[in-house]
């Protein structure tokens, strides 16, 4: 059993507080760019774009991440408090809003960059985003939010400021499977998949909806109007973007890149 109660400001210089939270998400993106570009360069594709498609990704994942956690989980809150919403390094970030807010990221670069095709981008996106969201995850580790139900394996986790109630570390979950979600479309994309349009991110959409609809029923309901609901509402989301994925990948052979 292990006890948390860890500072969620991992630096304060003077009146600017650092917080754990912002500083993984930025280590998790800043890894990811780098990774892009290397694939980018492996690929003998020019970089030039890359500063802008990835600053593209970056506004669509924390806003549709941001606002589909303050819309879903907490809306009397946020709507009652809506400064509070840009305080994105206090953590509240949604992964389907953030996936929803990437995509349309991926569609508007494309469109205005048409020699991009959007399955290449997506597949090689992936890669980097499943990284990132073990980043994210462990940043919510830090803030100690997003708990898990009680249990009374020896791996819980009491997170002192919530309770004393050893839980499951639902953040560690999440993050080891982002992370071998990564390790294995990193491995995949060196194989023949990788000419495949759609299979990688149809796999990335798969895996990692599949882990977050079983995890959920490690959680503790995010909203309070979850609680006694057999589906919880981060489940329902789930659903659609592993039907999406299958799909993906059973087409990916059969199509043309988009």
């Amino acid at each position: 059993m292990l006890f948390w109660n860890a500072d969620p400001i991992l630096i304060q210089l003077g009146p600017i507080a650092v917080h754990w939270y912002g500083a993984l998400f930025a280590a998790g993106f800043l890894l990811g760019y780098q990774l892009m570009q290397r694939i980018y360069r492996q690929e003998g594709r020019p970089t030039e774009q890359l500063d802008k498609l990835l600053t593209y990704i970056f506004i669509g994942t924390v806003v549709g991440a941001r606002l589909a956690h303050t819309l879903i989980y907490e809306p009397g809150y946020y709507l009652s408090h809506p400064i509070d919403i840009l305080k994105i390094w206090e953590g509240g970030l949604a992964s389907h809003g953030g996936g929803i807010g990437v995509l349309l990221a991926i569609w508007l670069f494309v469109r205005q960059h048409p020699e991009n095709k959007f399955l290449w981008l997506a597949d090689r996106l992936a890669i980097p985003t499943a990284l990132t969201g073990c980043f994210i995850r462990l940043g919510n580790f830090m803030n100690s939010e997003i708990i898990g139900n009680p249990t009374d394996g020896s791996w819980g986790v009491v997170f002192e400021r919530i309770d004393t109630l050893p839980r499951h570390p639902v953040q560690l979950y999440e993050a080891a499977s982002y992370f071998a979600i990564f390790v294995l479309l990193l491995m995949l994309f060196r194989t023949a998949k990788s000419k495949q349009p759609g299979f990688l991110f149809g796999l990335f959409l798969t895996l990692v909806f599949a882990a977050r609809f079983v995890i959920e029923y490690f959680k503790t309901p995010q909203a309070a109007y979850e609680a006694g609901n057999l589906i919880s509402v981060g489940q329902w989301l789930s659903v659609p973007f592993v039907l999406a994925g299958i799909l993906l990948m059973l087409l990916s052979g059969r199509k043309k890149a988009l």
